[in-house]
């Protein structure tokens, strides 16, 4: 029987519903591409501390790969941690990249700490060389953790453990944890930052919250056997002949690395970047902005000797240009500049030590805070605070003794400077005549008599009348 066109619509819609999908799932995957011939493997070095400089070397690095005929970006690390910031360009620029970007934890003995194992997830590759280790990826934030908060209420279902708790009808929930609302926001908000980075490369996501809730971390044998990185190589030939032929996921295509015996090309930093190293050390930015508060304050005590000035004005711009790329605390920076202007009043004004007592525990309290990170190498060494807050204690204990010393000595201006003074007798008197004083001729009193040439002492002045006795 012949059905009509109207009533075969439904019975073709619902074959072809079946018949899709099958279709879908056995197409064959298109095949990984190879790396043309030729090129080079473009090799960057992260050594200390992640921060802008940092950030802005790396990032140009893997974006002028392409053009400078790079097959492959080679992150060779050794960092203890750094600036969130500074670290998500840096992975931004990664997953952005259309050249394979290679984390290689290297030389023996070096580490891929907080930012670095975020870095290292985020990377096509994740090698490591013997004796490194990577991990404690927990967050700390900057200007001094908030007082912790009472600890949570099990979750409706039981369970305190993370996960763990169920709520009727639902899927599990993960408790709030403990501490601060704010501590909690930027912990939970690292976490699923990573866990995404490692769902996106197939590397251990669970180790990887480890990693952050709890501060864990890895050697290179244990992370390998973890899956958390891909290989472990001796060195960088090592590394390349170890990840040939290894296919990596790149936007939406396959592509199959040949990388054996590919010629290494390290790219080092250009001259802005060094300049933007150098100044945001806090170390550096410190002594800047102590060296522009000093300049000043000598220009404006004495107006016109413009050297002082000049310096002291480039370095304070420069300090404070430092200071908004580092994460600097504010209070502390307010507390370093009222106790250096504290300890120069001490020059002027008589308050025994008062002043420059308080104002040095206002420079040191505020040097300490100034940069108050955790992250190893974003602090102001603490022998070099010791040795300014030691200078201005001698500088302090040096004016108060000069000033006390000042105050035991005889008045040495004035009538009373001129009593027990010598004056000449001009010619032989008793009772009243005249002596010379200071190349003055003054009228003479004396009880005995004096000879003339013969010198006399004074001993009071009363009026325009000097009161004198023999020597």
């Amino acid at each position: 029987m012949k059905l009509p066109l109207r009533a075969a619509l439904p019975a073709l819609a619902l074959l072809l519903t079946f018949i899709t999908p099958r279709a879908a799932a056995e197409a064959p995957a298109a095949p990984a591409e190879t790396q043309p011939a030729g090129g080079s493997a473009a090799v960057l070095e992260i050594n200390g501390p992640i921060g802008p400089a940092t950030a802005r070397y790396v990032v140009r690095g893997i974006e002028g790969a392409p053009q400078s005929g790079a097959r492959l970006v080679i992150l060779q690390l050794d960092t203890p941690g750094g600036l969130d910031s500074s670290m998500r360009d840096i992975i931004r620029a990664i997953l952005a990249s259309s050249v394979p970007v290679a984390s290689y934890v290297s030389p023996s003995g070096a580490r891929a700490a907080s930012a670095g194992t975020y870095i290292l997830y985020a990377s096509h590759i994740a090698a490591m060389a013997p004796a490194t280790n990577l991990g404690a990826a927990t967050p700390v934030a900057i200007g001094g953790e908030g007082e912790p908060a009472p600890a949570p209420a099990p979750l409706p279902g039981g369970g305190a453990t993370p996960g763990k708790g169920t709520l009727p009808g639902k899927s599990p929930v993960t408790p709030p944890q403990p501490g601060s609302a704010m501590e909690r926001k930027v912990v939970n908000d690292a976490v699923a930052y990573i866990r995404g980075l490692a769902e996106l490369r197939g590397r251990n996501a669970e180790w990887a919250e480890q990693a952050v809730r709890g501060a864990a971390s890895l050697s290179a044998n244990a992370a390998l056997q973890q899956k958390v990185i891909d290989l472990i190589a001796s060195d960088m030939p090592d590394l390349l002949a170890r990840i040939d032929g290894r296919e990596v996921h790149l936007d939406n295509r396959t592509v199959k690395l040949t990388t054996r015996d590919l010629p290494l090309v390290r790219l080092h930093p250009d001259w802005r970047t060094q300049l933007l190293a150098v100044i945001t050390n806090p170390t550096v930015a410190y002594g800047l902005m102590i060296i522009g508060i000093w300049g000043l304050l000598l220009e404006g005590y004495n107006p016109g000797a413009v050297l002082p000035g000049v310096a002291g004005s480039i370095c304070l711009l420069i300090a404070l240009f430092a200071f908004q790329i580092l994460s600097v605390n504010y209070a502390g920076l307010a507390l370093v500049v009222l106790g250096t202007a504290m300890i120069i009043a001490e020059f002027f004004f008589p308050t025994y030590g008062s002043l420059g007592i308080g104002g040095l525990i206002a420079f040191v309290v505020g040097s300490l805070i100034l940069f108050d990170s955790d992250v190893p190498g974003l602090g102001v060494g603490r022998p070099l605070i010791a040795a300014l807050a030691t200078c201005g204690a001698a500088a302090i204990a040096g004016i108060v003794y000069l000033g006390t010393r000042a105050m035991r000595r005889p008045v040495a201006t004035g009538a009373q400077g001129m009593v027990g003074e010598s004056a000449e007798v001009l010619s032989d008197f008793s009772g009243s005549g005249r002596v010379r004083y200071g190349g003055e001729l003054w009228n003479a009193r004396s009880e005995r008599a004096l000879r003339a040439g013969e010198l006399a002492r004074i001993v009071r002045v009363e009026g325009l009348t000097l009161w004198v006795e023999p020597q």
